[in-house]
């Protein structure tokens, strides 16, 4: 594949859970803005989703893109400009898959990542493929530790984990999302 693919990201902050299994909406962070819109740009994706329900949260987020993309950062590092324009800051995954279906677009199939196996898993090799059709996919990351149950059962699809060669499996959103996008769309 080149060129830009039919993939969006959504990182998901509410809801999802705490390390005691409670719903939470999680804060922000800008390395994962950074880091994973750098990764999403790499391997063409249309569109890089900031999903949280507080209005300060989504300020934040713009105050951030503003200052990569109008700002002093944006003459400093253009590279990271053109990454960081990928990004929208969303108040849910509802206004996210709006916008990606306006324009008579179909809405996307939902895709759900998890550190935990799901029954139903799709594999990488699966998911790549389908990215190759005319529909639209969201793929979607928690924060914390993790989307919730409830959250990940409202999706079409549960990505599989990634698993290495250790039983340790705790790798940080943006180290996942690099490492999922190359699996997904990664010159082999």
């Amino acid at each position: 594949m080149t060129g830009s693919v039919n993939l969006y990201l959504a990182l998901i902050h509410s809801p999802v859970q705490n390390k005691n299994g409670e719903v939470i909406a999680s804060a922000v962070s800008n390395l994962d803005l950074h880091d994973i819109s750098r990764a999403a740009k790499t391997y063409g994706v249309q569109a890089f989703y900031v999903v949280t329900p507080l209005e300060d949260q989504r300020e934040l987020v713009r105050e951030i893109i503003s200052h990569w993309t109008e700002g002093a950062g944006a003459k400093y590092n253009p590279d990271r400009k053109d990454a960081l324009e990928l990004i929208r800051a969303v108040d849910s995954v509802d206004a996210a898959m709006d916008e990606i279906s306006g324009n008579g677009r179909s809405r996307p199939a939902t895709v759900a990542t998890d550190a935990r196996s799901h029954p139903d898993n799709i594999g990488y090799a699966a998911l790549s493929r389908m990215l190759e059709a005319e529909r639209p996919h969201l793929l979607m990351f928690g924060t914390a530790w993790g989307l919730t149950r409830e959250f990940i059962e409202t999706a079409d699809y549960v990505l599989s984990p990634i698993m290495g060669p250790t039983g340790y499996n705790h790798l940080s959103v943006r180290s996942a999302a690099a490492i999922i996008l190359d699996r997904l769309l990664g010159n082999r």
